[in-house]
């Protein structure tokens, strides 16, 4: 495993950290909570230090999954990041925006007891709510990391302006936000932030499985499956592009005769500006091939080789 040390919140990460969204939504393909909860611990045991989730991944079920996962490790080597702000609607089964502060502290409430801790390293809002003053959700935010509940305050999914109106009220730490070979939109976003110290966690390294190279046919997804709602890499003609690119993705992983998966997290954590790139485990195995992408490196050529075929298919149109 490779580690980065992250500037304002000051301390090491391992460069793969365990996401997981998938292990708690029926939403996103049936798996079993026994192997989820053996691919954390798989990744945990090769090095990996970092552990993400949210209480609205399943309804807390991702976050039990999470404190089941950890018992018998030393809490101390492990970083857990949780979020609030998004509450499930009883009746629509929508999530709300809701980061105010009475809110806030219900969440954390809940998220420590789910994950079976008494305090929180990174705490993320997740989305940004444009119902609350950010003024109110900062100052939540600062109490309980004044009061040692959290270490770090973060942000998931929020703009340059988003990140800097925050700022007026206390430090931001690091950010949350997508990229991957699929999804580059927010590149500068994540360069403007490293270059002020908020380092990046970046989500949907995979592409939600598209980059594992196990699809080379159009698949039909449940109507209500994230990976075909939350996501667009399924639709045409964005799925072609991609294939043109997993026929590069081929190419190398002939080359050095590794896996794509390898390759695709070379890619991601190679590049100075990702802090951690957090990915999804359906088993111990696939926990164990992904980390095994540490025992090598991609040559700047084939970066480049990369980056050119992303620039060339213009997934952002």
């Amino acid at each position: 495993m490779r580690y980065k040390k992250f500037k304002n919140a000051d301390c090491s990460v391992s460069s793969l950290a365990v996401g997981t969204w998938s292990i708690g939504e029926s939403r996103y393909g049936k798996l079993k909570t026994a192997d989820s909860i053996e691919g954390i611990q798989a990744m945990i045991e090769a090095g990996a230090n970092l552990i993400d989730t949210a209480p609205v991944y399943g309804n807390g079920t991702s976050e039990k999954i999470v404190g089941a996962a950890i018992q018998g490790f030393k809490r101390q080597d492990l970083l857990l990041s949780s979020k609030f702000g998004l509450v499930t609607d009883i009746y629509s089964k929508e999530a709300q925006r809701d980061a105010s502060y009475k809110n806030i502290m219900r969440e954390v409430e809940s998220s420590l007891e789910n994950l079976r801790t008494d305090y929180m390293d990174f705490y993320y809002v997740h989305w940004p709510d444009e119902h609350t003053p950010i003024a109110e959700t900062m100052s939540a935010l600062n109490y309980l990391k004044h009061e040692g509940i959290i270490k770090y305050i973060g942000v998931s999914n929020f703009s340059k302006e988003q990140i800097l109106a925050a700022e007026k009220y206390g430090q931001i730490d690091v950010q949350q936000i997508p990229y991957s070979m699929v999804n580059v939109t927010d590149h500068d976003l994540i360069d403007w932030g490293f270059k002020k110290g908020i380092d990046a966690m970046t989500y949907g390294s995979l592409g939600a499985g598209i980059l594992s190279g196990a699809i080379r046919e159009l698949p039909h997804f449940a109507e209500d499956d994230i990976r075909s709602t939350f996501y667009d890499y399924y639709r045409e003609p964005k799925f072609s592009k991609i294939m043109s690119l997993l026929d590069v993705l081929d190419e190398i992983s002939e080359k050095y005769k590794k896996p794509i998966p390898q390759i695709v997290i070379n890619w991601s954590t190679q590049q100075e500006i990702v802090g951690t790139a957090l990915v999804g485990i359906n088993n111990r195995e696939q926990a164990m091939e992904n980390c095994q992408a540490f025992d090598w490196e991609l040559a700047k050529e084939d970066i480049e080789k990369i980056d050119h075929k992303i620039q060339g298919i213009q997934l952002d149109k």
